[in-house]
Protein backbone atom coordinates (compact mmCIF):
# COMPACT_ATOMS: atom_id res chain seq x y z
CA UNK A 1 0.00 0.00 0.00
CA UNK A 2 1.03 3.63 -0.82
CA UNK A 3 0.64 6.33 1.73
CA UNK A 4 0.69 9.79 -0.29
CA UNK A 5 0.81 12.08 3.21
CA UNK A 6 -1.60 14.65 3.49
CA UNK A 7 -0.11 18.24 4.61
CA UNK A 8 -2.65 20.12 2.52
CA UNK A 9 -0.22 20.73 -0.54
CA UNK A 10 -0.19 18.30 -3.44
CA UNK A 11 -1.65 17.49 -6.35
CA UNK A 12 -3.43 14.60 -5.31
CA UNK A 13 -5.61 14.04 -8.05
CA UNK A 14 -3.09 13.74 -10.96
CA UNK A 15 -1.34 11.57 -8.49
CA UNK A 16 -4.07 9.14 -7.19
CA UNK A 17 -4.91 8.76 -10.88
CA UNK A 18 -1.44 7.49 -11.84
CA UNK A 19 -1.38 5.39 -9.29
CA UNK A 20 -4.51 3.74 -10.16
CA UNK A 21 -3.42 3.39 -14.00
CA UNK A 22 -0.47 1.53 -12.35
CA UNK A 23 -2.95 -0.77 -9.98
CA UNK A 24 -1.55 0.46 -7.06
CA UNK A 25 -3.22 1.19 -3.79
CA UNK A 26 -3.11 4.31 -1.91
CA UNK A 27 -4.30 5.98 0.85
CA UNK A 28 -4.14 9.94 1.65
CA UNK A 29 -2.95 10.49 5.11
CA UNK A 30 -1.29 12.45 8.12
CA UNK A 31 -1.34 9.45 10.57
CA UNK A 32 2.10 8.33 11.36
CA UNK A 33 1.82 5.08 11.89
CA UNK A 34 -0.25 4.45 8.75
CA UNK A 35 2.72 6.43 6.80
CA UNK A 36 5.48 3.87 8.88
CA UNK A 37 3.04 0.67 8.03
CA UNK A 38 3.24 1.69 4.19
CA UNK A 39 5.16 -0.49 1.39
CA UNK A 40 5.97 3.37 -0.01
CA UNK A 41 5.35 7.05 0.50
CA UNK A 42 5.04 9.89 -1.36
CA UNK A 43 5.30 13.62 -0.25
CA UNK A 44 3.23 15.20 -2.81
CA UNK A 45 3.65 19.13 -3.14
CA UNK A 46 2.21 22.24 -5.21
CA UNK A 47 2.78 25.95 -3.33
CA UNK A 48 5.60 27.27 -1.27
CA UNK A 49 8.15 25.70 0.68
CA UNK A 50 8.03 27.59 3.97
CA UNK A 51 3.95 27.24 4.27
CA UNK A 52 4.54 23.09 3.53
CA UNK A 53 6.89 23.07 6.23
CA UNK A 54 5.02 24.94 8.87
CA UNK A 55 2.13 22.40 6.99
CA UNK A 56 4.40 19.18 7.93
CA UNK A 57 5.10 20.27 11.46
CA UNK A 58 1.55 21.57 12.62
CA UNK A 59 1.18 17.26 11.95
CA UNK A 60 4.52 16.43 14.07
CA UNK A 61 5.43 14.77 10.41
CA UNK A 62 9.12 15.47 9.76
CA UNK A 63 10.82 12.99 12.11
CA UNK A 64 8.31 11.03 11.13
CA UNK A 65 9.27 10.82 6.86
CA UNK A 66 13.11 11.07 8.87
CA UNK A 67 13.10 7.65 10.16
CA UNK A 68 11.45 6.22 7.52
CA UNK A 69 13.39 3.02 5.71
CA UNK A 70 11.17 2.51 3.03
CA UNK A 71 11.45 3.93 -0.20
CA UNK A 72 10.09 7.76 -0.02
CA UNK A 73 9.24 9.85 -3.24
CA UNK A 74 9.05 13.66 -2.77
CA UNK A 75 7.40 15.74 -5.46
CA UNK A 76 8.22 18.99 -6.19
CA UNK A 77 8.03 21.21 -3.02
CA UNK A 78 7.95 17.80 -1.48
CA UNK A 79 11.17 17.14 -2.77
CA UNK A 80 12.33 20.57 -1.67
CA UNK A 81 11.12 20.63 1.91
CA UNK A 82 13.40 17.71 1.80
CA UNK A 83 16.41 19.27 1.15
CA UNK A 84 18.25 21.64 3.83
CA UNK A 85 17.01 25.24 3.07
CA UNK A 86 14.63 27.03 0.53
CA UNK A 87 14.74 30.52 -0.18
CA UNK A 88 11.28 30.82 -0.55
CA UNK A 89 9.91 31.88 2.43
CA UNK A 90 13.46 31.35 4.14
CA UNK A 91 12.98 28.08 5.12
CA UNK A 92 14.46 25.75 6.77
CA UNK A 93 13.09 21.94 6.11
CA UNK A 94 14.09 18.77 6.71
CA UNK A 95 17.56 18.51 5.88
CA UNK A 96 17.64 14.71 4.07
CA UNK A 97 18.89 16.48 0.74
CA UNK A 98 22.22 18.09 0.77
CA UNK A 99 20.94 20.91 -0.70
CA UNK A 100 19.95 24.61 -0.55
CA UNK A 101 16.45 25.43 -3.20
CA UNK A 102 17.17 28.63 -4.80
CA UNK A 103 15.59 30.68 -6.74
CA UNK A 104 15.65 31.11 -10.74
CA UNK A 105 17.54 34.46 -11.56
CA UNK A 106 15.08 36.36 -13.99
CA UNK A 107 16.78 36.74 -17.26
CA UNK A 108 16.16 38.30 -21.00
CA UNK A 109 14.20 35.65 -22.40
CA UNK A 110 13.90 33.52 -19.22
CA UNK A 111 10.84 33.05 -17.74
CA UNK A 112 10.39 32.22 -14.17
CA UNK A 113 8.25 30.12 -12.84
CA UNK A 114 10.00 27.22 -15.19
CA UNK A 115 6.66 25.86 -16.74
CA UNK A 116 6.57 23.32 -19.36
CA UNK A 117 8.58 20.13 -21.03
CA UNK A 118 12.23 19.94 -20.46
CA UNK A 119 14.87 16.98 -21.28
CA UNK A 120 16.26 15.17 -18.69
CA UNK A 121 19.78 14.15 -18.63
CA UNK A 122 22.42 12.32 -16.09
CA UNK A 123 20.34 10.07 -14.88
CA UNK A 124 21.91 7.57 -12.42
CA UNK A 125 19.50 5.28 -10.62
CA UNK A 126 17.08 2.42 -11.02
CA UNK A 127 13.98 5.32 -10.57
CA UNK A 128 15.08 6.14 -14.49
CA UNK A 129 15.31 2.81 -15.48
CA UNK A 130 14.47 2.34 -19.29
CA UNK A 131 13.84 5.81 -19.88
CA UNK A 132 16.07 7.21 -22.00
CA UNK A 133 18.35 10.61 -21.86
CA UNK A 134 16.71 13.60 -23.38
CA UNK A 135 13.37 11.90 -22.28
CA UNK A 136 10.90 14.97 -21.24
CA UNK A 137 9.01 15.67 -18.01
CA UNK A 138 7.24 18.39 -16.93
CA UNK A 139 7.89 20.96 -14.56
CA UNK A 140 6.54 23.76 -12.43
CA UNK A 141 8.55 25.80 -10.32
CA UNK A 142 10.83 29.23 -9.69
CA UNK A 143 13.39 27.57 -7.42
CA UNK A 144 15.44 24.43 -7.59
CA UNK A 145 17.73 22.73 -5.96
CA UNK A 146 21.22 22.86 -7.55
CA UNK A 147 23.54 20.31 -8.53
CA UNK A 148 24.66 18.52 -5.20
CA UNK A 149 26.33 15.05 -3.96
CA UNK A 150 22.73 14.00 -3.86
CA UNK A 151 21.65 14.30 -7.74
CA UNK A 152 21.12 11.46 -9.66
CA UNK A 153 19.40 13.37 -12.98
CA UNK A 154 19.67 17.09 -14.67
CA UNK A 155 17.59 19.35 -16.38
CA UNK A 156 18.19 23.30 -17.80
CA UNK A 157 16.38 26.38 -16.79
CA UNK A 158 19.15 27.86 -18.64
CA UNK A 159 21.50 26.44 -16.02
CA UNK A 160 21.80 23.30 -15.20
CA UNK A 161 19.82 22.14 -11.96
CA UNK A 162 18.96 18.67 -10.23
CA UNK A 163 15.81 17.08 -12.02
CA UNK A 164 16.21 14.50 -9.51
CA UNK A 165 17.55 13.98 -5.95
CA UNK A 166 18.60 10.40 -3.63
CA UNK A 167 20.13 9.40 0.01
CA UNK A 168 19.48 6.43 0.85
CA UNK A 169 15.92 5.34 0.60
CA UNK A 170 14.82 8.75 -0.06
CA UNK A 171 13.88 9.93 -3.59
CA UNK A 172 12.92 13.27 -5.01
CA UNK A 173 11.59 14.70 -8.39
CA UNK A 174 11.57 18.64 -9.19
CA UNK A 175 9.12 17.68 -12.03
CA UNK A 176 5.61 16.02 -12.04
CA UNK A 177 5.97 12.28 -13.02
CA UNK A 178 2.41 12.53 -12.51
CA UNK A 179 1.67 14.73 -14.93
CA UNK A 180 4.91 13.55 -17.51
CA UNK A 181 2.87 10.83 -19.60
CA UNK A 182 3.83 7.91 -20.51
CA UNK A 183 7.41 8.69 -19.40
CA UNK A 184 6.25 9.94 -15.89
CA UNK A 185 4.46 7.11 -15.81
CA UNK A 186 7.35 4.71 -16.26
CA UNK A 187 8.60 7.09 -13.50
CA UNK A 188 6.25 5.67 -10.86
CA UNK A 189 6.24 2.54 -11.97
CA UNK A 190 10.26 2.03 -11.55
CA UNK A 191 9.50 4.32 -7.67
CA UNK A 192 6.79 1.34 -7.15
CA UNK A 193 8.87 -1.49 -8.02
CA UNK A 194 11.96 -0.24 -5.89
Amino acid sequence: MIAIIDYDMGNIRSLGNALGRLGAEWVLTSDPEVIASADKVILPGVGNASEAMENLKKRNLPEIIWKLRHPVLGICVGMQVMCRHSEEGDADCMGIFDAKVKRFVEQPGIKVPHMGWSPLSNMESKLFKGIEKGSYVYFVHSYYAPLCPDTIATSRHPELFSAALKYENFYGTQFHPEKSGEVGEHIIKNFLEL
